[in-house]
């Protein structure tokens, strides 16, 4: 049994093509091995309460369980050690979870989303004013081979423009992701975490998350290339055309992939696996729930959306009257030409968002994670045993 950052004993994950280990009472015997009693192993006798007391017996009972058809009432509700209840999570449950950690160790969690936002933003801001070059001019009137190529260098410009902030919204995300995901995991089994004690969990991760971030990104970038490059080589109408149609394919392959894939770094993580297992073991915990995670993930960033949205409302009506420019030059995308008011006014204000943003999205990918574990894998038992909880037999061999 291998422990996994931040639970005392979560149990291994099965390894691809195993059965998962999940600890299993043992067969009936009385004293001369022969059927008929249940073997000293078992948890003790007379924990479960009568029907006229319900919810006496002991918590978090196996999940599955369902309740009795007589209708003489169910099993207790599931223990909760943690910010989540230890049984399988609806949307709300994953969501309040994720927000409830934010609360819980708000110390932890801010620390490390404010300290790598305010670092992160102030090297975008230093790239927006004297790294990005200048939007290249379009003409909505080009068509033929003069629009391919006036598009192919507006692209190139775009993503010269977005190489440098994307590269440190990505190495901030890593940071924050392994770091976050050892506190979300503290949390689940309700115990404390210090930020030198999630550092140091996560600090021999970062390699390989940062592997798995770069393979990610890599694909999504081979991937768009393949689906656009035949249309804009071909140079014409027609290569204008084929350019789109991949251009759309090769967004709903990403998507698809991205979706899959979504769970390998918690399971990096928490697993302690390589990259390709991890990659592999998301496959598996993605597989036949593509449409519930991919539902529980645009959710959620849609509530990032409508946060950001809120907060770059002010920060930008209070960048544009503090730098003197109009709305114009608000919705300028030429940052080099505004100034230093306006980009330090609107990077505070992306500080915040992502002081926000950076736990809660970390948050809801665990989370998920561990839902999906507790479906397939039967993740509770071993979580309840990690936070102590009684009527969980640590000795209990698995088959």
């Amino acid at each position: 049994m291998n422990d996994s950052p931040g639970w005392a004993s979560p149990g291994s994950a099965p390894s691809d093509g195993q059965k998962a280990a999940v600890p299993r009472p043992s067969e009936p015997q009385d004293g001369n091995g022969a059927p008929g009693q249940w073997s000293p192993t078992q948890p003790p006798p007379g924990q479960w309460s009568p029907p006229s007391t319900p919810g006496k017996g002991p918590e978090g009972p196996p999940s599955g369980w369902g309740r009795d058809p007589q209708g003489w009432g169910g099993p207790p509700p599931a223990a909760k050690p943690g910010v989540i209840p230890l049984r399988p999570l609806g949307l709300g449950e994953i969501l309040d979870g994720a927000v409830s950690t934010l609360r819980a160790h708000w110390r932890t969690v801010l620390g490390v989303s404010l300290t790598v936002s305010v670092v992160s933003q102030i090297i975008i801001t230093l790239a927006q004013r004297h790294l990005l070059p200048k939007p290249v001019s379009v003409d909505p009137n080009a068509t033929g081979a003069e629009a391919i190529r006036q598009a192919t260098e507006s692209a190139q410009s775009t993503i010269y423009s977005t190489a440098p902030t994307t590269l440190v919204a990505m190495i901030a995300t890593l940071f924050t992701t392994s770091v976050l995901t050892v506190v979300i995991s503290r949390s689940v089994v309700g115990r404390p975490v210090t930020l030198a004690d999630a550092w140091a969990e996560a600090r021999p991760r970062l390699l390989p998350l940062l592997g798995l971030t770069v393979l990610l990104a890599l694909m999504s970038v081979v991937i768009m290339a393949v689906g656009i490059g035949p249309g804009l080589l071909l140079g014409s109408d027609a290569g204008a055309a084929l350019a789109l149609l991949g251009f759309i394919a090769a967004c709903a392959v990403t998507l698809w992939l991205m979706v899959r894939f979504t769970l390998a770094a918690p399971a990096l993580m928490l697993e302690r696996q390589t990259v390709a297992t991890a990659l592999r073991r998301s496959a598996k915990l993605v597989r036949g729930a593509w449409w519930r995670t991919f539902g529980v993930l645009t959710l959620s960033y849609l509530l990032v959306f409508l946060l950001t949205f809120l907060i770059a409302i002010p920060f930008g009506i209070t960048a544009v009257l503090a730098d003197g420019s109009g709305v114009e030059d608000f919705l300028n995308s030429d940052t080099a030409s505004q100034g230093w008011p306006f980009l330090i006014i609107t990077g505070i204000g992306e500080v915040v968002v992502s002081t926000l943003a950076y736990p809660f999205t970390a948050g809801v990918i665990a989370l998920l994670y561990v839902d999906q574990r507790i479906r397939r894998e039967a993740l509770d038992l071993d979580l309840a045993r990690a936070a102590g909880l009684p009527g969980y037999d640590t000795d209990v061999s698995r088959s």
